[in-house]
């Protein structure tokens, strides 16, 4: 099985659930990881592998895509990454908020996506 990782994406996006959030936005960290399996890859062809500038592209296009929950950015990811290939073992999207609007908060919030796929 090969892993195809993308780590410390940092994005200024607009989620969250309280307004202030959406109005001015916040840090956050991506990290992502697909898994594929051996047996499909070819010596030198892109085309049998799983392209990390795609990847890359997905995770942007919903950073840019305001939600107010992680979990539904997630959740998107997810499913632009199914869309892409259909020989994904497994995925794991960690999504890391950078700046809470808790007082006396110090620290970030992390909010996970972790699934494996029967073939």
């Amino acid at each position: 099985m090969y892993h195809i990782n993308l780590k410390n994406l940092e994005f200024y996006a607009y989620h969250g659930y309280y307004q202030e959030e959406n109005l001015i936005g916040n840090t956050f960290l991506v990290d992502i990881m697909v898994a594929i399996p051996a047996a499909i890859y070819e010596n030198e062809n892109l085309g049998s592998t799983i392209n990390y500038e795609i990847i890359y592209d997905i995770v942007k296009t919903q950073m840019q895509n305001p939600q107010k929950l992680l979990e539904t950015v997630l959740q998107n990811i997810e499913k632009q990454l199914l869309i892409l290939s259909n020989h994904l073992q497994k995925v794991e999207i960690h999504l890391t908020k950078k700046h809470l609007p808790i007082d006396g908060f110090i620290g970030q919030a992390m909010v996970s996506l972790i699934k494996n796929y029967e073939k």
